[in-house]
């Protein structure tokens, strides 16, 4: 069991991975929408509660997934504090701090639920191909930089 979670969840090349990185990915832009609707400021309560179960359920999702990952990744502690696991832990932490506290005075906590659009970057297969290009060519940029300085 471990193995075939760790396949979808972590390595992803299966069709189940890529199925789970696909609903991952619609869930963190759902629940952008989501807060984006949450600010509109003539909601009724229907509309209201629609919107608070439809967070519970993501963060319930998010948190498991940031759990599997922990799980199943072969350094947890690395992984908690790469950047992806923070974004994961900034993405649902303000659920979590705000179901126990008051937090009309420190509103920029729901903020970090913003957080959610930098996980999208960890399921962007371009962005790496750019991240390596560009650790291909460091040496190469590093030059130019200081040759165009030079001729500044």
């Amino acid at each position: 069991m471990y193995k075939v979670l760790h396949r979808i969840v972590i390595d992803s090349d299966t069709k189940s991975g890529r199925f789970f990185d696909l609903f991952i990915q619609t869930l963190i832009l759902l629940s952008l929408i989501s807060f984006s609707l949450e600010t509109l400021p003539d909601l009724n309560s229907q509309t209201k509660y629609i919107l608070s179960l439809f967070e519970l359920i993501s963060v319930i999702i998010f948190s498991i997934e940031f759990i599997l990952r922990i799980v199943l990744t072969k350094s947890p502690f690395r992984y908690v504090f790469s950047f992806f696991g923070l974004i994961d832990l900034l993405a649902i932490l303000p659920f979590y701090l705000a179901s126990g506290i008051d937090l009309r005075s420190i509103r920029i906590f729901r903020l970090f639920r913003l957080f959610r659009i930098f996980k999208l970057l960890k399921y962007n297969s371009a962005i790496d191909r750019v991240s390596d290009a560009f650790s291909s060519i460091k040496k190469e940029l590093v030059v130019f930089g200081v040759a165009t300085l030079f001729l500044l």
